[in-house]
Order: C-alpha cells, then structure tokens, then sequence
C-alpha cells in the first residue's frame, strides 16, 4: 500500500475504521436461518463467535454463565472487583453512584484492594458449576504468581491481555513472562493481545497461542489514543493481522483465531469485523447496557483505574435491553444495536455466504459515505444511524 508523505523523511500508510468502509453483496443471497455462525477455539464449540469483554462492568460470574448459555463466551477480570472483595455488588453500585468528577479518583482507591487468591480459585469454580465454558483474563505481569489458583478452579480457556501485549517484552527490573515457554507448558488454550500490527501479531502467534486479540484503543471507555497517542483504526488492524494469520498457517499449518477486541457498537461493526478476517469478536460497551449487566448501565475499561496514569474513562451507556435482546433478539429498535448476532446473520445471509471462513472473503469498499448517504433526516432527528 503507498504510503503518504507526513512531512520530509516522515511517511505513513493510511489506516481504516469501521466507519470507512462498506461490505459489497455478492451474486447470490441466502436464508438466514441456512447461516452457521458457530465458533470454534480449541476444543471448545460455540453458537456465537463472542467473547465479552474482561471488564467489571460486562462479565461478573453470574453473567459469563447466561453468556455462556446464550452461546457466547464471558471473560471473567481475575484482577477486578469480583477477586478482590467479597461482596463485588455493593462496590459496583458505589461506583455507579458516583459523579462523573470523581468516579475515576474513586476507582483508583477501590482497586488499590488486593487481589485475594482463593477469589481467583472459587469465582472460577462459580462458572464451571453452571455447566458453561469458563475463560478469565489476566495481565502478564500476575500471569505467573495467579497460575496456580487458576488451574486449582480448572479453568477452561485463559486470556492474557494488556493495553498492548508483545512476545518480546523487555525489562530491566523483572523477569518477563516467557510467552511461548508459558503458552506451550500448559494444558489450556491460550488467548493473547492486544496488537494491532501484522509483525506484532505474527510473533504473538509463533508462542503457541490459540487466539490473538486485535485492538489497541478502539474500546469506546478507553482513552489510550488520546493518553499515548498510539493505536491503528480496526479495519486496517484486523486485516492486516488476517495476513500475519495466513503466513502462520503457512509455515505451521496451524490456524491461530483472530479476534477483534473494542469498537464495534452494532451488527453492522461485527459483520465488517468478521469480513475483514476476525473469527470472532470481543465486546463490551453494548454488553454493558444489558439489564443484567453488573455495572448498572456504566461502563469502563481495565486501565481506568491505573493509579498513575489512567487510560479509561467511566461511560454510561444506560439500559437497552436483556442480554439476550442484545444478543439475539428481537430489536425493538432501528439503530442496530439490538439483535448483534441476528444482524450478523443477515448481513451473511444478504451477501450470499454461508459461514464465517467464507464471509471473510466478501469484498469491502473504501466507502465514507455510508454513515452519511440519505440519512440527514435521521441525523438531525437523532434516530436510526443519526443516534
């Protein structure tokens, strides 16, 4: 791709959200209801290709298993509130109660709790009772001392993510955690990120994981781009780490799952996700406007609380729907982010393909427009696409 000139000795490529591009239907359409949408990590199968987001406001133990009912799977913070207090309920409506003045300064002080190990063990064994997939996040740097608490619960999947997580991460203060020694010493798929680039992607993929998260500060309660000034817009992330993909394959014959992690806010954004070679997607904010959702109709990310230098911010998102209408179904709106997984099936259905290894083939258009085309009414109304 040419790049363009920023300034003299200074180029760059140009990069592309969701917003930028278009999907192009096919020669042919399908019935919905003939879409496979069924993911698969590993050994484990499931109905939705969707991971919701480790964040205490999405995923609490009671929500990853009516996820994991729903067909999806939840990602349980082993470094949030439900391993670090007793009672998680009761601080989460403290921090839902409180001004957006002061909610982050008060969040910085709840998280300086320690996380206590047998929480880590027992909310774990809270979602393998339920009968439904268990998968947790923790960061690299706790990975190693939280280990033996997390295969004491027999969890099933484990996701290690960062704002950015590299297989080569250097320091002069600790040991670093040895990705590919760690990854190929357990028993358990291994999910890894996030990244956003092709090189980035293509070394986390040669440690052995099973998956790798795509997106550097895409979440819409994360404010590291603005923080750091660094991320790639997820369109131009995801395909490229599709190409780090292909190349893994080659050499290993090996297929690494590609999962887009952070802004996607509709049906609409998932299927372009999943045309621009994700396999699945991981969300939160539209989880977090679930009646059921712990946080209360506020969301946030995990470097909200960062005690120095917080990359987040206290979102309220307010109270759309059940899980399962956000999920599934049936809208009862037109702005598309009801029914998240029955719009990804008709937007395959319309384009003509069958399941997801074949919607990633779909041809996608540079196309601005589309956010603006005939909708001026809906703009100013502030309905549909003009929400």
């Amino acid at each position: 791709m040419p790049e363009i000139e920023i300034g003299l000795g200074k180029s760059g490529r140009r990069a592309y959200g969701f917003d930028d591009i278009a999907i192009l239907p096919s020669r042919r359409t399908r019935d919905p209801e003939d879409v496979d949408i069924t993911w698969q990590i590993d050994a484990y199968r499931f109905d939705l290709p969707l991971m919701a987001s480790a964040m205490d406001g999405v995923v609490s133990p009671a929500t990853a298993v009516q996820i994991g009912r729903l067909g999806g799977v939840g990602v349980l913070n082993l470094e949030g509130l439900w391993t670090r207090f007793e009672d998680a309920d009761g601080v989460l409506a403290e921090i839902a109660s409180q001004p957006a003045e002061k909610a982050t300064q008060r969040m910085q002080e709840l998280y300086q709790e320690p996380v206590r190990p047998e929480l880590v063990t027992r909310r774990i064994r809270e979602i393998n009772e339920a009968g439904v997939v268990s998968c947790a996040s923790v960061t690299p740097q706790r990975t190693e001392k939280l280990l033996p608490h997390i295969l004491e619960g027999e969890l099933d999947i484990l996701v290690i993510q960062g704002t950015v997580v590299s297989a080569e991460h250097v320091s002069t203060n600790v040991e670093p955690l040895n990705l590919k020694t760690f990854i190929r010493s357990l028993d358990i798929p291994v999910v890894v990120g996030g990244c956003s680039t092709y090189k980035a992607a293509l070394h986390l993929m040669r440690t052995g994981a099973a998956g790798i998260l795509v997106g550097v500060g895409p979440g819409h309660a994360c404010t590291t781009r603005g923080v750091l000034g660094i991320g790639v817009p997820q369109a131009t992330a995801i395909a490229d780490v599709r190409a780090a993909r292909m190349r893994h394959l080659d050499e290993t014959g090996v297929y690494c799952q590609v999962i887009a992690d952070g802004g996607m806010a509709t049906g609409g954004d998932i299927s372009k996700a999943i045309v621009c070679g994700a396999d699945a997607v991981m969300i939160g904010s539209p989880l977090a406007a679930a009646v059921e959702a712990p946080g209360q109709g506020y969301h946030w990310g995990m470097a909200t609380f960062h005690p120095t230098l917080p990359r987040g911010a206290r979102i309220q998102t307010g109270v759309r729907g059940t899980l399962e209408e956000i999920l599934l179904g049936p809208a009862h709106e037109n702005d598309g982010r009801l029914n998240l997984f029955g719009a990804l099936r008709t937007s395959m259905a319309t384009c003509g393909y069958l399941d997801i290894k074949e919607f990633q083939k779909a041809e996608v258009m540079v196309a601005p427009a589309l956010q603006t085309e005939g909708k001026s009414l809906q703009k100013a109304q502030g309905v549909g696409m003009g929400h």
